[in-house]
């Protein structure tokens, strides 16, 4: 009697095997859980208020930062919004145990918005030049949506939520740019390291 021969779950020397669970590997979501828990550790720092600025200084930033360029557009978009929903139910992942909720009808709601895309911007510049991306393409990365970007979101919600004009809710943002810019210069370097040691580990936005 004939026997039927299963078909073959090897798809070769390129298959991926890792385990799928949905979108996501269960790698991703290992990555994914790790650096929202890392960015939330970086909550223990308090944060920094400074006279006329209703929104504070906080080191999470760097967190944001390392999740695009570290795990790439998807996977450090997904790790800063499992913090927030994680946050959103009442664990303390915001600097100074804010609340999530309070957070976000406060003058601090756009930069939280800004944290989600600002991490989804900077992983998709890395993952544009991966698996070459220098150094400075990193750190240009950061500074684009690290940066600019979250200050894109959060300019407008403080301005909003913290009675302000556009112009002076600017204005107080000047005084995070020496600090944003160190955690921008602290995250090219992880970044850069990371993916030097472990090639593969975020892929590129095109397969070459």
């Amino acid at each position: 009697m004939a026997t039927r021969t299963a078909p073959a779950l090897d798809g070769g020397p390129g298959t991926d095997r890792r385990p799928r669970t949905g979108r996501f590997s269960a790698t991703d979501l290992a990555l994914i859980a790790g650096f929202a828990a890392l960015t939330a550790v970086l909550a223990i720092a308090p944060p920094v208020y400074v006279p006329g600025n209703p929104a504070p200084i906080t080191l999470q930033s760097l967190g944001v930062m390392l999740c695009g360029a570290v795990l790439g557009w998807k996977r450090g978009g997904a790790a800063i919004l499992l913090m927030l929903l994680v946050g959103a139910l009442g664990v303390p992942v915001l600097s100074g145990g804010r609340p999530v909720l309070a957070a976000l009808q406060g003058p601090t709601v756009g930069f939280l918005i800004g944290y989600v895309v600002g991490a989804a911007v900077v992983g998709a510049l890395v993952q544009a030049r991966l698996p070459r991306a220098a150094t400075w393409w990193f750190a240009l990365a950061c500074l684009v949506g690290g940066i600019g970007v979250v200050y894109l979101f959060g300019i407008p919600g403080m301005a909003l939520r913290g009675n302000l004009s556009l112009p002076a809710a600017a204005a107080a943002c000047l005084t995070f740019i020496p600090g944003d810019l160190i955690k921008a210069g602290i995250a090219t370097v992880v970044a850069a390291a990371v993916h030097r040691a472990l090639p593969g580990l975020t892929p590129p936005l095109r397969r070459r």
